[in-house]
């Protein structure tokens, strides 16, 4: 990575962290526990990889700072309930998360609940709310409860449960994938461009193109870190996607395998972005950063 692209990545993930600290609750407002609890699930911790994307999509079109903070933090949050949700026993059941206690293990499994059902609420809040005309606005709340539903993130994660234990072909495993981690991963490109201006149908389909490659290696790179990495590196609980009996694509192509998809992805992304020139450094530089990132 260039001096400069992690000059500008530690830039806006000191900015996102501040926003979202300002557009969360405060703990001294009733229900106090609720609060911190939303606050702990959300700050000091994580990449900031979906803030990023929104920032360096959003770069391209001269997109208002306010505007982008908003979406960022937006679908950080929805990012940051998915986690939680996902953590506990009901789910894939983990105490680990970002190198601490998972929020049901820090507090208990109710307000682990509560935590995911108000970050999710909060983060249209916080997109609702911008200064941007309702034109502007409306299809961008469209897009994020679109990504984050049943026909996007929820989706998967729905597939994901109930793939345990089963033989998944490799389309399908790609279709869990696309829903589940992908479909958010879209959405930040995507909000961060409709941040800026009405785009044509070529650059949608660009950014489309990109934001699906990167979205499934983000995945492919997940599932070979869960194979090979320890829980220290990773910051959560390593192995147990082949502990649970979950297919991935570890398990259904193997290390070698994998680690070449990822590095097609990534390709596939990069000459995607090619019709815009260089203006779109910061999208390549993150394609690099999810496909060649160690945790």
């Amino acid at each position: 990575m260039s001096s400069d692209f992690q000059s500008w990545m530690k830039s806006v993930q000191q900015d996102v962290e501040i926003s979202l600290a300002n557009f969360l609750p405060g703990s001294d407002l009733i229900p106090q526990q609720l609060h911190e609890a939303m606050a702990y699930a959300v700050l000091d911790g994580g990449k900031r990889v979906r803030p990023l994307l929104v920032f360096a999509a959003g770069k391209l079109f001269q997109a208002p700072s306010e505007l982008l903070s908003r979406a960022a933090c937006a679908v950080e949050m929805i990012h940051a309930y998915s986690l939680v949700h996902d953590d506990m026993p009901c789910m894939d059941d983990d105490a680990l998360r970002r190198g601490k206690p998972t929020v049901h293990k820090k507090y208990d499994e109710a307000t682990a609940l509560l935590v995911g059902d108000a970050l999710q609420a909060q983060a249209f809040l916080v997109l609702a709310e911008a200064t941007a005309c309702a034109d502007h606005k409306l299809p961008m709340l469209q897009l994020l409860a679109q990504a984050s539903g049943s026909v996007g993130m929820c989706g998967g994660q729905a597939i994901d449960l109930a793939s345990v234990g089963v033989a998944l072909s490799l389309p399908e495993l790609e279709q869990m994938h696309r829903l589940k981690t992908g479909a958010l991963l879209r959405a930040s490109v995507l909000l961060g461009a409709m941040s800026g201006k009405q785009l044509s149908d070529t650059e949608v389909a660009a950014l489309d193109t990109y934001s699906r490659a990167i979205g499934l290696a983000f995945q492919v790179v997940d599932d070979v870190l869960d194979a090979v990495a320890d829980s220290a590196t990773l910051g959560k609980t390593a192995g147990k996607d082949a502990a649970n009996n979950k297919p991935t694509y570890v398990s259904l192509l193997g290390l070698s395998e994998s680690r070449q998809l990822a590095d097609q992805l990534c390709q596939q992304a990069h000459q995607a972005l090619n019709i815009f020139g260089e203006s779109a450094q910061h999208l390549h530089d993150l394609a690099d950063l999810i496909v060649q990132r160690k945790a």
